[in-house]
């Protein structure tokens, strides 16, 4: 009996997503709690699981459409089941064109009347000019993907192998991925002289990022304030302990982690860093839950530990590697990012100096750590070379007052400068 693969049901603030990928064909067999589909919302990437054991019969979607919570993206009929025709009434009453089989000529033919894209591939062919019947189609049933003509606009309307062709040999099954389409590399060169331009519309989480970052920046006073650490101190306890910390705990000890746990004590002692403003009320917060900023190839996300205090530094370390895990294979859930009442991001793994971090709304307070540079500091009257740490804080200037995100950040300077103070309470 014919099952309908359904979208999955959206948070409540997420209203729409886009299909990124399917990961099978019409005709092609799929079981039960396999992953077929992909979809893209301003926050998380969704998988979608195949209900029951069987055939994939239609693909009523495609890649690159905007889909609504649990809206049919196709069926699922009985092993042996024919590729049916109405996959392509449905798409022809959904595009206004017929939709061919995969199988009733070449993936160039099938999409060779604009009638038959998706709203997302014919816009691209607009802006482009491009011809739609010299864009190979890696989709369902032959039809072009957002991602093949994204591809052929990039190269200026030259057409290339495919994203799936480029990435492996034919005889290979396509593997399931968990990133969003990628822009394949041009695969000839551009002309001297020329002075190329590509037009890449920006991803749901992405423009949920830009929307987020200029709401903060038009409601929030952000100031921020710098001071710098000597690293030295915690670098000789990571090298004294490493071997005993990875025998116990099965991980390494990271500086991220003693950040964590000095940032927890610091918002112990500076309530109102902890908290956010509601209106004109100001909401302070008994818990901490820090959250963690992850670069991934869809933008910055920032997964959150929930009660710190109560984590120990192994804790801290096993589930940053976790969400850096779930961040880079697209699987963090909107659970792991939601909520979160301060935030940390380190942009010293990728070399910066100093930065003036934004804050994560609706916090007030966010820590940036930058790169450990080697440099002569004055210390008890003499001149030594350091291993030195810029460190900011950008902060809500409406509720937190310049001398206490100063001592806040002087906290955290003396902690990390004698972290045994931190394992002591002093």
């Amino acid at each position: 009996m014919p099952v309908d693969i359904k979208v999955p049901v959206f948070a409540e603030s997420v209203s729409e997503g886009t299909l990124l990928t399917w990961h099978k064909k019409p005709g092609d067999a799929v079981k039960r709690d396999e992953v077929i589909a992909e979809i893209e919302t301003d926050k998380v990437v969704l998988e979608v699981t195949v209900p029951q054991d069987g055939v994939l019969v239609s693909a009523l979607k495609n890649e690159g459409d905007t889909v609504l919570s649990e809206e049919v993206l196709g069926v699922i009929g009985e092993a042996g089941a024919a590729q049916a025709t109405p996959a392509a009434s449905v798409d022809a009453d959904r595009t206004g064109g017929p939709v061919a089989s995969a199988e009733s000529g070449s993936a160039v033919a099938t999409a060779a009347s604009n009638d038959a894209l998706s709203p997302a591939v014919r816009k691209i062919v607009a802006e482009h000019n491009l011809d739609a019947g010299s864009i190979p189609a890696t989709g369902p049933k032959g039809n072009i993907t957002k991602a093949d003509a994204a591809a052929v606009a990039a190269q200026g309307g030259l057409t290339y192998q495919g994203p799936q062709a480029a990435a492996q040999p034919a005889s290979m099954p396509s593997a399931p991925t968990h990133t969003a389409p990628a822009t394949p590399a041009p695969a000839v060169s551009v002309p001297q002289g020329e002075r190329p331009e590509q037009r890449v519309p920006m991803t749901r989480i992405r423009q949920r990022i830009a929307e987020r970052l200029k709401d903060v920046q038009n409601t929030a006073a952000i100031l921020t304030t710098f001071n710098e650490v000597n690293m030295k101190p915690a670098m000789d306890l990571r090298k004294k302990y490493q071997d005993q910390f990875v025998a116990k705990h099965g991980t390494k000890l990271g500086f991220m982690s003693l950040f964590v746990r000095a940032a927890t004590e610091a918002l112990k002692q500076f309530p109102v860093v902890n908290a956010s403003v509601e209106g004109k009320d100001i909401i302070y917060h008994g818990y901490y839950d820090l959250g963690i900023a992850v670069a991934s190839d869809r933008g910055l996300v920032v997964p959150v530990l929930r009660d710190t205090d109560h984590m120990s530094l192994a804790d801290i370390e096993k589930a940053i590697a976790g969400f850096a895990q779930k961040a880079k294979a697209g699987k963090l859930t909107m659970d792991d990012m939601s909520g979160g009442t301060f935030s940390i991001t380190n942009g010293g793994t990728f070399g910066s100096m100093m930065s003036t971090p934004i804050i994560n709304q609706p916090q007030s307070a966010i820590l940036g750590m930058h790169n450990i540079i080697e440099r002569p500091i004055a210390q008890n009257g003499q001149v030594v070379i350091a291993p030195m740490m810029y460190i900011a804080l950008s902060y809500d200037h409406r509720i937190i007052d310049g001398k206490e995100a100063v001592q806040f950040l002087v906290t955290i300077k003396n902690l990390l400068e004698d972290p045994a103070r931190m394992l002591l309470d002093i």
